[in-house]
């Protein structure tokens, strides 16, 4: 009887190691994966291919462009799994337990930004037909990489496989960052750059002047930073960028095929520069510093012939730095000029833009004066403005305040941010399509869509990242995805999931009761 129940147990102990090797291990359907934005296309296959001590990345030969993005999500997946993946050069297709980086062979329909991802047990191959595409699929790689669990430990690292076909709904896809109202260092701003990659945003858009303060060195005009950038809201010492830490930062951006759009607001949000040269005013007296958070009181003086000096001068110092195609004037809430001297300055000023080379954006009110055909309005407000916008030629960037602001507070308990224009919990921020919000302006006038975050009450990047996270996603899934496969139901769930990205890059971010974290 003794040996019955010995091989009773042997037999069960079998059973037990049999049904664990034959559980199939996750993931296995890359069709559920959490992928945000959406992608256009996704087949599984049902196996995974495993990230391990012996993967490593491979890329055309021949492009340091090319290595500098495989360097990346070398360094990406290694501080995410603790792997040691190095980067070489493919002189032959790779072989078994690759990741292969190519713009070899790829389907020019991808257009700039879109990716083919193929993933099998072998191999993980990611194919484009411009090296933007490839930087865009890595950011999907990045976000499909699973880690398990063992004996505590992360790992081992899977990628379910299958095939992604994937390219972007519009080419603008941007956020705005107010460095003006409160100053954020270099630093700051390139951690907000890299989370704007993550979600494959390609514009970031910096408000670089205000009533509050002047943020980029000119070195024409010394005083308007040397003055003007000497402090901000509440009073508290401003800052500003030298040319070479702007330029810095443009780079940072550029190696990650993200286009810096500089703003200078004019002829109002100008106190800074008013009471940094007095010359600039009619009256020729230089105002105080201004530290509030109130709009509309300040113009430059648009009848002046040093008035164009001052802006040929900034407009020319910062597109020598920008190589970027954009070129924004600003424009908003100016209530202290005269309509009759707004639309001549507005029709001057796009001339001077134009005269270096850059493509004018304003907010919607320059839709007043006559529009260049390729300029831009970002409809923020006024209906109106955009149908004149676009009667003109013009194309429009999406911004509705009281949808894509993402300086508004979630709700009426939520510590940061204003309510002027709404109250945008996460479903309201994801919950619109920029080709029908407005009557009478459809997909084909429409660049793209962009969320501004002003800065009155956000003065640190904690703060920056709350207001940010969970609705800059919605923002960028808007501007990749097609309508028709956005769903507020899905996404929430797939948003939940990014929590644990939230968590690994350490971002302050709202726990929504909308979605199911």
């Amino acid at each position: 009887m003794k040996k019955i129940h010995i091989f009773q147990t042997i037999l069960i102990m079998m059973a037990m190691i049999i049904s664990v090797s034959c559980k199939p291990k996750e993931p296995t359907d890359l069709a559920k994966a959490s992928i945000i934005p959406k992608p256009v296309t996704v087949s599984a296959t049902g196996e995974a291919f495993t990230l391990n001590s012996k993967t490593a990345i491979f890329v055309d030969a021949g492009s340091d462009e090319l290595t500098r993005t495989g360097q990346y999500l070398a360094d990406k997946l290694n501080a995410s799994t603790g792997l040691t993946i190095v980067v070489n050069e493919a002189q032959t297709e790779p072989g078994k337990g690759s990741i292969f980086l190519t713009l070899s062979g790829a389907d020019q329909s991808l257009g700039e930004e879109g990716y083919l991802l193929t993933v099998t047990k072998q191999q993980v191959k990611l194919s484009a037909a411009n090296p933007a595409g490839l930087f865009m699929g890595v950011q999907t790689i990045r976000q499909i990489t699973a880690r398990d669990s063992v004996s505590g430990k992360p790992g081992p690292f899977r990628i379910a496989t299958g095939t992604i076909t994937d390219h972007p709904d519009y080419s603008y896809r941007g956020m705005m960052l107010d460095v003006s109202r409160h100053f954020f260092g270099v630093e700051d701003v390139k951690q907000v750059i890299e989370y704007l990659a993550f979600y494959k945003i390609n514009m970031f858009h910096m408000h670089l002047s205000d009533d509050q303060g002047w943020r980029i060195e000119i070195k024409s005009w010394p005083n308007l930073t040397a003055h003007g950038g000497s402090t901000q809201v509440g009073g508290g010492q401003g800052g500003f960028y030298t040319q070479e830490q702007y330029s810095d930062i443009v780079k940072f951006a550029a190696d990650r095929y993200i286009t810096v759009v500089p703003e200078i607001d004019m002829p109002g949000h100008t106190n800074a520069a008013l009471s940094s040269y007095p010359e600039l005013n009619c009256n020729g007296k230089a105002p105080d510093l201004y530290t509030g958070t109130d709009v509309g009181f300040s113009s430059l003086c648009t009848k002046k012939e040093i008035t164009y000096t001052f802006i040929d001068d900034v407009v020319r110092e910062i597109s020598a730095l920008t190589p970027g195609p954009f070129f924004h004037i600003g424009g908003d809430e100016s209530h202290a000029t005269k309509v009759e001297d707004y639309i001549p300055f507005i029709n001057r000023v796009q001339d001077i833009v134009a005269k270096y080379g850059k493509r004018v954006i304003g907010w919607d009110e320059i839709a007043l004066s006559t529009l260049k055909p390729n300029s831009v309005a970002q409809c923020w407000a006024s209906e109106e403005n955009a149908i004149k916008a676009i009667a003109q030629g013009a194309k429009i960037l999406m911004s509705p305040a009281k949808k894509a602001y993402i300086d508004m507070q979630y709700d009426k308990s939520t510590p940061l941010g204003l309510h002027w224009a709404a109250y945008i919990e996460v479903d309201d921020g994801y919950n619109w399509d920029p080709a029908s919000y407005i009557p009478g302006v459809g997909k084909e006038n429409i660049i793209g869509v962009e969320a501004p975050m002003w800065t009155e009450t956000i003065t640190k990047l904690d703060d920056i990242e709350y207001m940010m996270f969970p609705r800059l996603p919605g923002i960028a899934e808007i501007g990749w995805t097609p309508v028709s496969m956005r769903n507020w139901d899905e996404y929430k769930f797939r948003l939940a999931q990014h929590a644990k990205f939230f968590e690994e890059m350490d971002i302050n971010y709202y726990k929504s009761p909308r979605v199911p974290w």
